[in-house]
């Protein structure tokens, strides 16, 4: 293998570094999975020279990078706000989501649960609402990361139908 071998190898690893580590980002929390994982099909289609890869369909998977990176960060809120939650239940099932960053899966799914939760008991000092903002806080969130993962694998199909299958 010459040293034009490995240059010419080096940026598919790192697409395929990327798109790994953003498939696991797109489940644990403090990685910007689908930031990543579009990094990873960009670098790819660099690469590659972007003949089949190319403007339009980085487009289309820029737009869906986008819009699992909102889903991430309105689920949970918007999970209060299907409850009856007060506003300020909505503004802590966000906060707590972000709080929950830092303490990695778990103070992910309990964050927003938690976050709603006292924000909730703030306001009506009644428990069974505020639970009830929690956990459906908490379940917003859950739906939200499926809808993540979904627009992550649908990133991903497209890039590889793209690549192997448009000319």
């Amino acid at each position: 293998m010459t040293a034009g071998d490995i240059v010419a190898i080096l940026p598919w690893v790192l697409a395929l570094v990327l798109i790994g580590v953003g498939l696991a980002g797109t489940i644990l929390p403090a990685l910007p999975g689908p930031i990543l994982v579009f990094a990873g099909v960009l670098v790819a289609a660099w690469a590659d020279g972007f003949p089949r890869i190319g403007v339009a369909t980085l487009v289309v998977l820029g737009l869906m990078t986008v819009a699992a990176h909102l889903v991430d960060l309105a689920s949970a809120a918007l999970g209060a706000k299907r409850s009856g939650a007060s506003r300020r239940a909505i503004a802590g099932a966000a906060l707590g989501t972000v709080a929950g960053l830092a303490f990695g899966l778990p103070g992910v799914i309990i964050g927003p649960f938690a976050g709603a939760l006292l924000a909730e008991l703030s306001v009506r000092r009644d428990l069974q609402a505020a639970s009830r903002a929690g956990v459906f806080a908490g379940f917003g969130f859950v739906v939200g990361l499926v809808a993540k993962l979904g627009l992550v694998f649908a990133m991903l199909g497209i890039a590889l139908v793209a690549y192997f299958f448009v000319k």
